[in-house]
């Protein structure tokens, strides 16, 4: 069998009875990443992997720097680089599930464009999955985060999980290794906002997951800000909890208890100590601040569901492609 020659990338080895395993790279704006990725991807390949053939997808978010002519580059320099221009951004969420499912391999990995998942863990995710598995799950243990940050996902994790109507993952944020079968569940399931971490929880069977230590992003900057991590936890709330909503009617009939009981008391004191108990404004400003402050933050909560609800109705496609290459 023939590997895969630099100087003659038209020397492609074929067989018929050979897997394939495809790469999946969302990427947006990582110019400095492409080229040694997808070098580096092809020699994990060339090296530990020979017996496999392979694609690579990176799928661009409308990146605004030139990665978009490295990966014209990555392309052609190696035809199993395949790339998908979006339109414009639709955002990590919709445009990772959108690449996911045009893999064409027998199993699909998704890694992400920093080298923060190394690629060197790439065969053992394959062992695994020719050990029987349908889903290896990458399980982020040590990352070069900041200590808040670091306390805040962990926070949320052990809330999402308790909260939650399924089992969550922890410290998973999506990448792994997806067997076809489970892929091609992924292309019938037609959610415009899918959280891609909660359908494995929900829907992946025979699952393994896979510790790793989570490598300094290689070159550019996070696209990950506050904003972006609070659009990500609210889709995993609205998508897969309802005890928010719970605790809204919880709350609203305690706090009418506790008011109720608060003006019994006052009505009482009044009435007893009529000219040496003064009623004051004081009360009544807490009381009405604290109410409406407790009434807009429900009102919000309850907003993000039908926000939620709103994105699934008008059921927009995840991605509009504007070209594609070496498909």
């Amino acid at each position: 069998m023939k590997k895969w020659d630099k100087q003659n990338p038209s020397i492609i080895p074929i067989s018929t009875h050979m897997k394939k395993i495809s790469i999946l790279i969302h990427c947006f704006n990582e110019e400095g990443n492409i080229l040694p990725l997808s070098e580096a991807i092809a020699n994990v390949f060339d090296e530990d992997l020979p017996s496999y053939d392979y694609e690579i997808i990176f799928i661009d978010n409308y990146s605004t720097d030139s990665t978009r002519q490295m990966l014209r580059t990555a392309c052609r320099n190696n035809p199993r680089v395949k790339a998908i221009f979006n339109a414009r951004n639709f955002g990590q969420i919709s445009s990772s599930f959108y690449g996911l499912c045009q893999t064409t391999g027998d199993c699909a990995i998704a890694i992400n464009a920093d080298f923060q998942d190394p690629v060197e863990i790439i065969p053992s995710l394959v062992h695994e999955w020719e050990a029987g598995y349908k889903i290896v799950s990458m399980i982020k243990t040590k990352t070069d985060e900041s200590r808040i940050l670091g306390f805040l996902r962990g926070f949320y994790y052990k809330l999402i999980k308790k909260m939650a109507d399924i089992e969550m993952i922890e410290h998973f944020t999506g990448s792994g290794l997806y067997d076809k079968t489970f892929v091609e569940m992924l292309r019938e399931l037609h959610d415009p906002i899918p959280w891609f971490r909660g359908i494995v929880a929900e829907l992946g069977v025979r699952r393994k997951n896979i510790p790793y230590v989570r490598a300094k992003r290689k070159s550019g900057k996070t696209k990950n800000n506050w904003y972006a991590l609070y659009d990500l936890a609210m889709l995993s709330f609205t998508s897969y909890t309802k005890v928010g909503l719970r605790i809204a009617t919880f709350t609203g009939f305690f706090s009418a208890g506790v008011a109720l009981m608060l003006a019994l008391i006052y009505f009482i004191c009044k009435l007893l100590f009529w000219n040496s108990f003064p009623m004051g404004m004081a009360p009544v400003l807490i009381g009405v601040f604290f109410m409406g402050a407790l009434q807009l933050f429900f009102i919000g909560f309850i907003g993000e569901y039908v926000m939620a609800i709103n994105e699934r109705v008008k059921n927009r496609p995840l991605v509009i492609e504007e070209e594609r290459i070496n498909f």
